[in-house]
C-alpha cells in the first residue's frame, strides 16, 4: 500500500472510533475499558518485540514512540478503570 491509503485508513478508522466511543453508555465503559488494556498489552507486546528486531534506525525509532505510547496508554486505560470502580463502591457508611 501506499502512504495516502494509509493516511486513509487511518483517518477513517479515527472517525468510526470515535463515533462509535461517543455512543458508549457510562455504565458499559468500565468494561470495554477492561477490554482495550488487554488489547493495549498484546499492542505492547508487539511493539517490545518490532523494537527489539529493528534493524533501520527509523524503524527504531517508531518502535521506540510505538512502546512509549502504548504503555501510556495501557497505564492511563488502568487508572482510569480503577478510578471508575471506586466511583461504583458507594460511600463506606452505607451498610455494605
Amino acid at each position: 500500500m501506499d502512504g495516502m491509503a494509509l493516511l486513509t485508513i487511518t483517518v477513517l478508522a479515527v472517525f468510526v472510533g470515535f463515533e462509535v466511543v461517543s455512543k458508549v453508555s457510562s455504565t458499559l465503559h468500565t468494561p470495554l475499558m477492561s477490554g482495550a488494556n488487554a488489547i493495549h498489552g498484546i499492542i505492547l507486546v508487539g511493539a517490545i518485540i518490532v523494537a527489539g528486531q529493528a534493524a533501520d534506525p527509523w524503524v527504531l525509532a517508531v518502535a521506540l514512540l510505538a512502546v512509549v505510547l502504548a504503555t501510556a496508554n495501557l497505564v492511563g486505560g488502568f487508572v482510569v478503570t480503577d478510578r471508575m470502580l471506586h466511583m461504583f463502591r458507594g460511600r463506606k457508611g452505607e451498610g455494605k
